[in-house]
């Protein structure tokens, strides 16, 4: 089981060759589950592109490049990408801003690229809408598994009947979600999340429960489910800053409460879902307490 956040340590032998790939061994075979989805990748450093272009190539993905942000968008805008492969730091316009202005034009999963260390900028990927995120230095191939675990959850669910409940719709087949009738614009994990939480109301879920339902990752950053939860009450609750619906189950996690009843809250009531540490710019949840979101 591969996990998420703990990217394999850097070659030793030649730290100047590839300082940030972890593993250039031998692609993987080609992947069952590509299914002719084409990636955009966007890295100003060709050794990177080109390793991972490769990999995804050999994966049996369509392959886009681009090296820095205006050739990304000029590339999307002439074959839109099923997902896009992004680097934090590009030169002029960085990961952050060629994220917002995919957004603008349309959905796309994104997976960025960060350092290792640069925390801030991870959370505000996350915050402006990527769906993962890989630290660098790190394995191609755990890379090529994040890219399928993506886009495996963004194809429809046949099957999945509508869900709804305190105003909330989510179709789970045409993956759109609406409140009071007005479409959500929603990431691919918000969307996921939402649709976990509206098939398990009254249930609180702690942190480590969500990464597994939602992102099917057995191990990883919990901060990671914290800025989900923050970003989809700034979408479906009517003040995020005293959320009804997605309540904080101090010392447990977050529970979905369709009667946006806060009268009952249970769990500690002396801190936070276990594991969160303070943040420098809490929000507030329904009880009045602070409710710290961090990474």
């Amino acid at each position: 089981m591969h996990q998420p956040h703990e990217p394999t340590p850097a070659p030793r032998a030649d730290p100047q060759a590839a300082p940030r790939i972890a593993s250039q061994a031998a692609p993987p075979a080609a992947s069952r589950s590509a299914g002719g989805a084409r990636i955009l990748v966007v890295d100003d450093d060709p050794t990177v592109a080109e390793v991972v272009s490769g990999y995804l190539d050999r994966a049996g993905y369509g392959v886009d490049r681009a090296g820095d942000g205006p050739e990304a968008l000029a590339r999307a805008a002439a074959h839109w990408p099923d997902l896009v492969v992004l680097d934090l730091m590009l030169p002029g316009m960085d990961g952050l801003e060629v994220c917002r202005r995919l957004r603008e034009r349309g959905p796309v999963p994104v997976i960025m690229l960060t350092a290792r260390g640069d925390e801030d900028d991870r959370v505000m990927g996350l915050e402006v809408g990527a769906d993962d995120y890989v630290t660098k230095p790190f394995s191609p191939r755990e890379l090529v598994l994040r890219v399928e675990s993506v886009l495996r959850r963004t194809r429809p669910a046949v099957a999945a009947r509508p869900l709804s409940a305190a105003g909330l719709t989510v179709d789970p087949a045409a993956r759109r979600a609406s409140k009071q009738g007005t479409e959500l614009a929603l990431t691919l994990r918000e969307f996921d999340l939402l649709s976990f939480l509206l098939r398990h109301p009254g249930r609180a879920f702690a942190r480590e429960d969500l990464m597994r339902e939602v992102w099917g990752w057995d191990f990883g950053d919990l901060s990671t489910v914290t800025v989900h939860v923050r970003r989809l009450r700034g979408k479906v609750e009517d003040d995020p800053a005293r959320p009804r619906l997605i309540q904080t189950v101090w010392g447990v996690g977050y529970r979905f409460d369709p009667t946006g009843d806060d009268a009952h809250l249970t769990g500690n009531t002396l801190g936070p879902p276990a594991g969160d540490t303070p943040a420098p710019a809490p929000a507030s949840d329904a009880t009045g307490q602070e409710e710290t979101d961090h990474a």
